[in-house]
């Protein structure tokens, strides 16, 4: 049965797809050669899964149904991690993923009731190339989906025009920041390298356009979604 997500300065867009596409967040994940395969190629079976597209919409509001569709794969995620914990997840380890599903919970129903009657619908995930029952590639999908909330709050904020709305996203991407901090530290505890490779030579963390960003977990969400009316 299938389940909803609600239930559980920049380069040319060309370029930037480009560089980065789909490899970049397999390469982010860490996840194994053989599930890199399916992502790859999951954007073909994405498109058989359905015709109907879910558009985003414009302005303001189309930016936070973006940020809605983010929320909604997180909280989805780490909701399928604690029903289905991997082989010898600690106790510390058990706190600290539960503290994060909790808020991304909170995120995904604050954006839900912020939109109202404008909000998209639930979202279907597609976590198949993410084996729940293996610590590494749980916590290496993790850290995917946290550095790309990150990248994609830093993207999208130079788009919002209210600066309310700005304000509140400032607020969630500093705790998405927190989170990419601890799922790092427990793929490698105490490492020199905390940020991954998250953090350009001026020092600054990754910032990628709504277009990078959605091409990038479309393998993660059987619905299609467009963002073409999205502030550019």
């Amino acid at each position: 049965m299938k389940q909803t997500l609600t239930q559980i300065s920049e380069p040319s867009e060309g370029a930037m797809l480009s560089k980065v596409g789909r490899r970049y967040f397999l390469r982010s994940a860490g996840v194994a050669a053989a599930t890199g395969a399916f992502i790859l190629g999951a954007c073909t079976e994405q498109d058989l899964a359905s015709d109907d597209t879910v558009n985003l919409g414009t302005g303001d509001l189309g930016i936070l149904n973006y940020a809605y569709a983010l929320e909604q794969l997180e909280a989805a995620f780490y909701t399928q991690v604690m029903m289905t914990p991997y082989l010898n997840m600690t106790d510390m380890e058990k706190w600290i993923l539960t503290d994060i599903r909790d808020h991304e919970i909170i995120h995904r129903e604050f954006f839900k009731t912020a939109l109202g009657s404008n909000a998209i619908k639930g979202l279907t995930p597609n976590f198949s190339a993410i084996d729940f029952a293996d610590r590494k590639s749980v916590l290496g999908a993790a850290k995917l989906f946290e550095d790309t909330g990150v990248a994609a709050y830093n993207g999208a904020g130079k788009l919002i025009k209210d600066v309310n709305y700005l304000l509140v996203a400032g607020k969630i991407v500093s705790v998405e920041a927190r989170h990419a901090s601890a799922i790092a530290d427990l793929i490698n505890p105490n490492a020199l390298e905390f940020a991954g490779g998250q953090i350009n030579n001026m020092g600054l963390e990754n910032a990628y356009s709504p277009s990078v960003i959605l091409s990038g977990v479309a393998p993660f969400i059987m619905d299609k979604i467009s963002g073409k009316d999205l502030p550019r």
